[in-house]
């Protein structure tokens, strides 16, 4: 089965995710596209060290660059991964404050695929236009 991993957008078209990464150096900005393909690659079958479940369908993607430490919290939907929130790892748990803007970025990402006619979510990593 093919996965596709999107950015979350908002209706201005601003991807916080997008944007995030892109304000990082680009050799840290590859390392966390390696692990975006990983998971396009992998599925839902990646599983620990890479990944692991934060709360109900909501998971972190771990991206490593030397002692810097990366999450990138996402969901599935069906072949779709959304990612959903981008932070630098401080400590083991996530703050309850990014798992909260995560439920809300996908709980609008949800509303606006139920309207008609939608916008598509855009491609990460090296797929992205």
């Amino acid at each position: 089965m093919p996965w596709q991993v999107v950015y979350f957008r908002y209706r201005d078209g601003s991807e916080p995710v997008s944007d995030a990464i892109d304000g990082m150096p680009p050799w840290v900005q590859a390392a966390i596209d390696n692990q975006i393909e990983r998971l396009a690659v992998f599925g839902p079958h990646l599983g620990f060290p890479y990944t692991s479940q934060i709360d109900g369908g909501l998971r972190e993607l771990r991206c490593h660059f030397g002692p810097d430490l990366y999450r990138i919290l996402y969901r599935r939907s069906r072949n779709l991964f959304v990612l959903l929130g981008f932070l630098p790892k401080h400590s083991p748990r996530v703050p309850e404050a990014d798992i909260e803007l995560a439920r809300q970025r996908w709980d609008e990402f949800v509303r606006r695929m139920a309207e008609r006619p939608r916008r598509p979510p855009r491609a990460a990593g090296h797929d992205a236009p």
